[in-house]
């Protein structure tokens, strides 16, 4: 027979029902929420970097490749056709004006600057001959006028005689007329001598200008060669610093060539490079920043090549302080053209995670996690991205690549 059990075996047996339910109801819970947490991917704060986002200025530009150059370089050539005979200054040396770089062999311009001195020597004593000669020929023609003079005055006289003689009947008419005609070829041929004697004079001036100007030109030749001969012996105009020499002995080298550099090593300019594609988006004047090895010196475009090379366009750019102690000739450098200049902006520095478009999604972090959040981009530069919406300063976010998470709305930070 059945009997009924105490109410304090009902109660306990309740509550013993209860507590196997809340436990396993909070089993399923931990459980589930473990699975989550398995589920969720994350990142350790040691293998990532972050950026706050802050107030402040972003200077849109152009990337550029640049070369440190000397503000001043003096390129020196052969003045003749020669061989390298001896180089006096060591390369990197200084030099002062007028000191002696690099000896050429005189010995070949020598000779030609002997020959033309012979030439001129020759020249003169043509001038010489052309004048005895010009003179003799102006003579000759000068007795022949006198001789005629004379022979006119006689003609004249024998007219008068047979024009006496015909007035006393002594005479005729025909030896008058005859008279007459000898007289006037007479007079005629004087003419003739004394249009001779001019030409011949103007003549004979053309021929000596003419000899004079050829006397000039060879003392020109003269003059330019000794010039050069002169110069045969290298040296600077101006102080400073060897960065270059041909120091080939025995090379032959021609007129024109370069044979040595000097360069200016207190002051500096930037030779840069860049893509003919932003051809048309910088100009003379535009301010540009040049960091080397993380110094950083502002500038400005002095001169741009019209000229496009295998793609790339080069320009120089004058410094406003040429003189820094980060300049070194031939020292690489970062060349950035500043094309627009954005004020009390916000902003967050430039990392992997920007991939240069104007819109994307960012991993912004927020109390141990990374929430992912679309991001609208303006300008940018080396250093920043300007922000234009959907990031406020003082957030952080990820600077690191987290392409692979880009689908992931939230990802866990691990200390």
């Amino acid at each position: 027979m059945d009997r009924a059990l105490p109410n304090a075996t009902l109660v306990s047996r309740q509550r013993r029902r209860w507590l196997l339910g809340a436990g396993a109801i909070i089993l399923v819970v931990v459980g589930l929420l473990a699975f989550r947490t398995v589920l969720q991917p994350g990142l350790e704060r040691s293998s990532i970097l972050t950026a706050t986002v802050e107030q402040g200025d972003v200077e849109a530009s152009l990337t550029a490749a640049g070369v440190i150059i000397p503000a001043h370089e003096a390129v020196i050539t052969s003045p003749i056709q020669s061989t390298i005979r001896r180089v006096a200054v060591a390369l990197g040396s200084k030099v002062q004006p007028g000191q002696t770089i690099l000896e050429l062999d005189k010995e070949l311009t020598n000779t030609a600057l002997a020959k033309l001195q012979d030439e001129q020597q020759q020249n003169r004593n043509k001038n010489g001959q052309l004048q005895l000669t010009l003179e003799k020929a102006l003579n000759d023609l000068r007795s022949q006028e006198q001789v005629q003079q004379v022979k006119v005055r006689s003609l004249q006289s024998a007219l008068r005689d047979e024009q006496y003689l015909l007035k006393i009947g002594g005479g005729t008419s025909e030896s008058v007329r005859q008279a007459e005609l000898n007289l006037k070829v007479a007079q005629l041929e004087l003419q003739r001598l004394g249009e001779q004697i001019r030409n011949q004079r103007a003549a004979n001036a053309a021929d000596v200008r003419e000899l004079g100007f050829t006397m000039q030109i060879q003392d020109r030749s003269i003059a330019e060669l000794a010039g050069k001969l002169a110069q045969a012996n290298i040296s600077s105009q101006q102080p400073g610093v060897l960065t270059w020499v041909k120091d080939d002995l025995g090379t032959t080298v021609q007129a024109g060539d370069p044979l040595a550099r000097v360069a200016d090593l207190s002051h500096f300019r930037v030779r840069a490079t860049i893509s003919d594609t932003y051809a048309d988006a910088f100009h003379l004047g535009d301010p540009v920043v040049i960091r080397i090895n993380g110094t950083d010196l502002r500038g400005t475009i002095s001169t741009v090549s019209p000229a496009v090379e295998k793609g790339v366009v080069t320009f120089y750019a004058a410094l406003a302080q040429d003189n820094h102690p980060a300049l070194r000739s031939n020292l690489r450098a970062d060349v950035f053209v500043v094309t627009k200049a954005l004020h009390n902006v916000v902003r967050v520095k430039n990392g992997p995670f920007y991939q240069g478009g104007k819109e994307q999604p960012v991993f912004v972090l927020k109390e141990g996690k990374a929430v992912r959040r679309t991001v609208q981009f303006g300008s940018s530069n080396f250093d920043y991205v300007q922000i234009t919406s959907g990031l406020a300063a003082g957030e952080q976010i990820i600077l690191s690549d987290t392409k692979e998470y880009q689908e992931t709305p939230e990802l866990t930070i691990s200390e």
